[in-house]
Parts: C-alpha cells; sequence; structure tokens
C-alpha cells in the first residue's frame, strides 16, 4: 500500500478508490514487462498518467517516451506519421522523414484514442506488433524496430470489432493486459478530495483563499454523474476559484457551475428495426422516403389513366381513395400503417406500398399512352459504391492501379475500401 501511495505522489493521482488503486497495481505488475498494454476508461479519467507509469517503472524509462494522439492525426497522414515516408511518395512529401516508431525505438509509445485508427493503419500496427517490422510509405525496404506500445480508449473495442469497424486480432494482440480506470461517478468518495486539491492548487496559482463546500454542496458533488469526469470536475473547481464571490460554496452556489441537464446514463431498450427495410442512417431515411413518394404518384396517374379509359369509374374510384386514405393514415391499421422511425421526424412517417404493378402515363400535350415497367433498384450509396470498384477490378483484371485511376481514387483508399467491403479479387 505504501508503494501504490508513492506512485500517487509522484505521478500527482488523488484518490483511495479501490479500483483505483487496483488499476495502479496492474500497472505496477505489468510494467517491468515488455507486454503490450491496453488501457479502458472514459475521456477524462486520466489514462495518459497510467502510460507514464508503465514507462517510468520499465527498463526502457532512460529511453524516449512519446504520447500519440490517433484521433488528432487525419486519415491520410497518420501512416506516415507512425512509420515515416520517403521523398516523393505522396504531394507534399519533399524529403524523407522518419516516423514515430523508427525515432523512439527503444522506448515506449501511447496511442490514445486507438478506437479512431483506421483499418489500414491497424493492418500496419499489427505487423509491429507481431515481428517488430515497418515498412515507410513509399518503400518496399522492411525496417525493424523495438518499441513497447500502450494503447488507451474510451470505446468498447470489443464491440467494434464485432461490428467491423476495429481489427479483431489487433484487439487481442493490444488487450494482453488489459487495465480500466474507473469513471468518477464510481470513485464518490475522491471526489471531494478531489475537489479539495483543485481548488487548493488554483489559489496559489491566482493568489486567493481556497473555497469550502457546506454540507449541501458536498452533496450535491458527490451526487453529480460526471460525465466528463476528473477534468470536468477540475474545471468546475477552477471556475469556482475564479468567479465565485463566496467563500463558502453553498448548493445554490454550486449549481450554477454544474450544467443544466445532467446527463442520463440509464440503460435504454434499442428500438427493433422495420421489417420493411433497415434505417441505418439519415441519408436511407429521405432515400426511403423519396422513393415511396414516387410510388405513391405513379399509382396516382395509374387510378387516371383508369377514370380516362372508363369515366363511369371516377364515382368508385373517389369512393376508393378516401377510404384508402383513411385507413393508411389509420393508427389502429398494422397492414398499411406508417413505420415508425427512430427518433421524432414525422417527415419520415408515411405510408409505404409494398408493391406496384405495371405503371402507365401519358405523355403532356400529346395524348400518347406508354406501358412501362417499374424497376425496383437499389439506392443505398454504399452498394453502389461497392458495385462500382467490383467492375473497375474485373475491368482492368485485378490491377488496383488501374482500378483506382479509374475509379478517379488513390490506390491507399482502394485499398481501405477493398478491406471495409470485404472485397476478394
Amino acid at each position: 500500500m505504501a508503494e501504490i501511495q508513492s506512485i500517487k505522489n509522484r505521478f500527482g493521482i488523488t484518490g483511495n478508490s479501490p479500483a483505483l488503486n487496483y488499476a495502479i497495481q496492474v500497472a505496477m505488475q505489468v510494467a517491468s514487462t515488455d507486454l503490450s498494454v491496453l488501457i479502458v476508461g472514459e475521456s477524462g479519467v486520466g489514462k495518459e498518467s497510467f502510460s507514464q507509469i508503465i514507462h517510468a517503472l520499465s527498463a526502457r524509462k532512460h529511453n524516449a517516451f512519446i504520447a500519440v494522439n490517433c484521433g488528432a492525426i487525419p486519415e491520410g497522414t497518420i501512416d506516415s506519421e507512425l512509420f515515416g515516408h520517403e521523398k516523393g511518395s505522396f504531394t507534399g512529401a519533399v524529403d524523407s522523414r522518419k516516423g514515430y516508431f523508427e525515432t523512439v525505438s527503444g522506448g515506449t509509445i501511447f496511442l490514445d484514442e486507438i478506437g479512431e485508427m483506421p483499418l489500414g493503419t491497424q493492418a500496419r500496427l499489427l505487423r509491429v506488433l507481431e515481428t517488430g517490422e515497418f515498412i515507410r510509405v513509399g518503400s518496399s525496404k522492411v525496417q525493424k524496430t523495438d518499441v513497447r506500445v500502450i494503447a488507451a480508449t474510451n470505446k468498447d473495442l470489443y464491440v467494434a470489432a464485432h461490428n467491423g469497424k476495429f481489427r479483431e486480432d489487433l484487439y487481442y494482440r493490444l488487450s494482453t493486459v488489459p487495465i480500466r480506470v474507473p469513471a468518477l461517478r464510481d470513485r464518490k468518495e475522491d471526489i471531494v478530495l478531489l475537489f479539495r486539491k483543485f481548488v487548493v492548487d488554483f489559489a496559489e496559482r491566482y493568489k486567493t483563499t481556497p473555497v469550502q463546500l457546506d454540507d449541501g454542496a458536498k452533496n450535491m458533488l458527490i451526487n453529480y454523474n460526471w460525465p466528463g469526469n476528473v477534468r470536468e470536475l477540475k474545471n468546475i473547481a477552477e471556475q469556482l476559484s475564479v468567479l465565485s464571490t463566496n467563500q463558502v460554496i453553498t448548493a445554490a452556489d454550486l449549481q450554477r457551475f454544474l450544467p443544466e441537464k445532467n446527463i442520463n446514463r440509464l440503460p435504454v431498450l434499442a428500438q427493433t428495426q422495420q421489417a420493411n427495410g433497415e434505417f441505418n442512417n439519415e441519408r436511407e431515411i429521405l432515400y426511403k422516403l423519396f422513393f415511396d413518394m414516387k410510388k405513391d404518384v405513379t399509382e396516382l396517374k395509374k387510378m387516371f389513366l383508369e377514370i380516362l379509359k372508363n369515366p363511369s369509374l371516377a364515382g368508385s374510384a373517389a369512393n376508393y381513395t378516401a377510404e384508402s386514405l383513411q385507413r393508411d393514415f389509420s393508427l389502429n391499421g398494422n397492414e398499411y400503417a406508417a413505420p415508425v422511425l427512430a427518433g421524432n421526424n414525422p417527415a419520415a412517417a408515411l405510408p409505404v406500398n409494398v408493391q406496384q404493378p405495371n405503371q402507365a402515363v401519358i405523355l403532356p400535350h400529346k395524348g400518347e399512352i406508354h406501358e412501362h415497367e417499374e424497376v425496383e433498384e437499389s439506392l443505398n450509396i454504399m452498394d453502389k459504391e461497392k458495385e462500382l470498384i467490383i467492375k473497375a477490378l474485373k475491368k482492368h483484371r485485378g490491377k488496383r492501379k488501374d482500378a483506382a485511376l479509374d475509379l478517379g481514387i488513390s490506390e491507399r483508399t482502394l485499398y481501405r475500401k477493398l478491406k471495409e467491403y470485404d472485397i476478394n479479387e
């Protein structure tokens, strides 16, 4: 226990929560090895401090340590940042450049927000972890590196791997030793202690007297949900230290500095998708809406044509139209009821006709009747993109460079799309 407290003092960690102490103990035990470590925790819990603990207690402590935020590097340049590039390998590459894995060889690299890393870069990282080898962008020469990788994420990588957003093999390779940093709401006994530390620090910085909390303010601080965790608590402490006019903070004073709407983290039931089709995003909902409107207009044209052919049907057609509209928009109907979509989108709740027969239209100003057939076609952009990629590969007999040129994209982007859509050449 004394050793854990020494680590807390050294790295500025405050708190006595059992979950926090266990996470520090795991970091201390794994530090002397070269195993990859995955630090898991919500945003603002202090995951980078654990990476520094592991490096400082390892045999690499006298070598370089670098922290890289994978979510802050654009997808087009992250390979160059991590693995380097050769001169002329892409536009703007006027000189050769070493990447982080080359410059930090012998030390430790901390990959924060690893869940934001593109799939293509994940494949390169997996090779480094397994063989210690990497290739610069635009080069064919294999190079060696000796780097310990510590990764961190605020996402559930297991779910991301299951959904194809993260490589499953990389997930298992990274999570050899997982360290879970508890959220602040799970460390209620540490909240007041952390707040007291922060206000003392800010009082020294701004040359003021530290503010204090009464019992009501303490209870409010403890029962608040803290979606931003320790980072949010620190911000609140700084605001109170600078802006509060009272030395003793009451619940009413504290309420003015807390967000009006506390985030509700209670579990909710996911809405089931409709049998008529899945709506994955707003774009597909709009496509579905426009397509259904087109069907309705076509049906009206057909009805008008039948009336022109046989005027005696006009009365029965009017009755049918009124009855069908009443039935389609009835809340009690099941067969033609408007689909219920996720969210409050009244425009998306239009009736959907299941099928349409061959249609007939009248050309304007001529009165000529032409029969045509409605062809059902997928309007999903991702399906079209996959289809075009497959056609381009067939056209160029599997040559990626020619296919990418024909598609108007880079060869790297084409490679990523092949992985994303699981296209086998």
